[in-house]
């Protein structure tokens, strides 16, 4: 009997292997029970990675560069003609108010004063004896309206030499420092001419201008911090807005009252206000997180009910590289933290934790 070739037989042998195989796969193909068609929805649906992510309180500010001034400040000026004969306070006092600052030669006054205070006296006996006159038709009644226009003409001539008088000692308005003086005695003062200042800055008021992005948030008695040069720092708060921006730069204009109760030198100097505003519930998250909604607002895409996603508006409350706080959304929310810009709002997806991803991250945003 001929023998196969063993090459033949291994041929035959692969061959009969192929047709079982092939058998076997048809048959699990057309098995009764149809595939799990869930579990191919599942598999359809995007993936998005999300995080849950609560509120909480921010309190924002706005930091502004300004300048710092003396809560009160006036110039003092000469309202008379006078040699500076006496300067009862030095350079750098702090006087109170009614003071006597400046003494100038008086001219005399005092007995121009005197004599036109006798002539008032008089004006006013010879007034009085001749309105019983008239009441007796003794005199006429031309003769009393000229005894009457006397009287008022030696009230004014009293009352004009009792205020030149006074201004040849000038007093202090108010309390504070005398500073700046620029008068010697023997000096000639010319009335307007200024000779000193006067400072009072126990207080001292902030200046600043806001721009109309944030003019809205402020408020008068909102608190404020006062930064300075040298590091130190004084409280205060907002005591002024104005109704209306600057046409040149759109900006408005701010005061700040600032206690100064150790009366630092600072009227003058630049400061840096930091304005705390009413503190709001904020959410903090990446800025790479935000998206444009239709009407061309910042917003941001979430899960919601029944794993539809969300396109929420949302303000922008503070900023910078890292972080931003937001307003707008809710309290509790599922932030789209990857695969964001690969799904559309209304659309139903599969939330996973970042912890629970499988087969790598979901595609990035």
């Amino acid at each position: 009997m001929r023998r196969i070739p063993y090459s033949y037989a291994l041929a035959s042998l692969l061959v009969l292997a192929l047709v079982i195989w092939l058998a076997v796969g048809d048959f699990q193909r057309f098995q009764s029970s149809p595939p799990d068609v869930n579990a191919t929805e599942r598999d359809s649906t995007p993936r998005v990675e999300v995080i849950t992510q609560q509120s909480a309180p921010y309190i924002p500010n706005h930091v502004l560069q300004g300048q710092l001034t003396a809560e009160r400040e006036t110039l003092l000026r000469a309202n008379v003609t006078g040699y500076v004969a006496e300067k009862p306070v030095a350079q750098g006092e702090t006087v109170n108010r009614g003071d006597t600052l400046l003494v100038l030669d008086n001219d005399a006054l005092p007995q121009r004063l005197q004599q036109a205070r006798d002539e008032l006296t008089l004006a006013e006996a010879e007034y009085a004896g001749a309105q019983s006159l008239r009441r007796r038709e003794l005199i006429s009644q031309p003769e009393l309206l000229r005894l009457q226009s006397a009287l008022s003409a030696s009230a004014a001539q009293v009352a004009q030499l009792e205020k030149q008088l006074s201004d040849t000692r000038p007093t202090a308005p108010f309390e504070g420092v005398l500073d700046r003086v620029q008068v010697e005695l023997g000096d000639l003062l010319q009335p307007g001419e200024e000779w000193a200042r006067l400072i009072d800055d126990r207080q001292l008021t902030g200046t600043a201008w806001v721009s109309q992005q944030q003019i809205g948030e402020l408020s008068v008695g909102l608190p404020v911090t006062a930064r300075l040069l040298n590091g130190q720092s004084l409280s205060g708060e907002v005591s002024y807005i104005s109704s209306r921006a600057e046409e040149a730069t759109r900006t408005f204009y701010i005061e700040i009252t600032l206690d100064n109760p150790e009366r630092q030198r600072l009227a003058g100097s630049s400061a840096e206000f930091t304005i705390t505003l009413p503190p709001r519930q904020v959410h903090t998250l990446s800025p790479a997180l935000f998206s444009l909604n239709e009407q061309g607002q910042l917003a941001i895409k979430h899960v919601v009910e029944n794993n539809r996603v969300a396109q929420t508006a949302i303000e922008l409350v503070s900023a910078d590289t890292e972080r931003a706080y937001v307003t707008g959304l809710p309290n509790s929310v599922q932030l789209i933290t990857l695969g964001a810009g690969l799904v559309n709002p209304g659309e139903t997806v599969t939330p996973v934790s970042p912890h629970t991803q499988e087969g790598g991250h979901a595609a990035v945003d």
